[in-house]
């Protein structure tokens, strides 16, 4: 049963775990309902949906792969009839496999360009839908979009070329949609410190990761990294619209 809608809902993907989790408990805690998306982890999913509700009451799991088109053209219409409706996304989802200029194929750069900037399209382009259709009982009706893009954009890495293209791809598809959906979507992207949060992408401990460094003390953990509160802010903040937020503790 949809909750009122004075309580605004964010479908997040990837947020079963890692980095997509921490933004779904993030926005919970501040009162948003979390439409989680995941692919595979399940169980995960079910923990991460848990959690939510404890913190805002109605989150709710939707299963979908976004390397099939099917599939994420059905997400949007889905989580709208769970939750009645839905007022922004956050594509945290992101396959990441590692290859070089010597290794680099069609095959590759296809699986990352569908699921890493294909469907943020895709889903931005059916919430947009979602929003024109809400403006007929609800003229000031309005969302937002964040995509989740990567310090790599600034500080490439060679070991990691197709991941890169996609992820370039999608900074371009900010710009373009954030200028032909408004003024009902804003659309802000929002980078994290590859160096810092990638290896929690793979499942690596920041305890590893930070093992040696300077400053391992001044980023502990997850919350400390402020990715959650930057893509926050995004969502909550309505001046923000057409940019990137650089979350990288002035690396960049």
């Amino acid at each position: 049963m949809p909750a009122s809608p004075a309580v605004p809902c964010v479908l997040v993907t990837g947020a079963a775990k890692r980095l997509g989790r921490e933004v779904a408990l993030n926005l919970a805690e501040h009162g948003w309902r979390v439409a989680v998306h995941y692919r595979d982890s399940v169980e995960d999913a079910r923990r991460t949906v848990a959690d939510c509700s404890q913190r805002t009451p109605g989150a709710a799991s939707f299963r979908a792969n976004l390397g099939n088109e099917v599939a994420v053209r059905q997400l949007v219409p889905t989580v709208v009839e769970e939750f009645g409706q839905l007022d922004a996304l956050v594509h945290c989802a992101s396959t990441f496999e590692q290859d070089s200029a010597a290794s680099f194929s069609f095959a590759a750069m296809e699986k990352h360009m569908r699921s890493n900037a294909g469907a943020a399209i895709l889903i931005a382009q059916a919430l947009h839908s979602h929003m024109a259709q809400r403006q007929a009982t609800d003229p000031q009706a309005r969302g937002c979009v964040v995509n989740l893009l990567d310090q790599k954009l600034w500080n490439q890495a060679v070991d990691s070329v197709s991941y890169t293209l996609s992820k370039a791809a999608l900074d371009a598809a900010n710009s373009l949609l954030a200028a032909s959906l408004q003024p009902l979507l804003r659309v802000v992207g929002v980078a994290p410190d590859v160096a810092r949060v990638l290896p929690m992408l793979r499942g690596d401990s920041l305890e590893d990761l930070l093992q040696g460094q300077a400053d391992a003390k001044s980023a502990a953990t997850p919350a400390k990294l402020g990715l959650a509160d930057a893509v926050r802010l995004a969502l909550e903040q309505r001046s923000i619209h057409q940019t990137t937020i650089l979350v990288d503790q002035g690396r960049t």
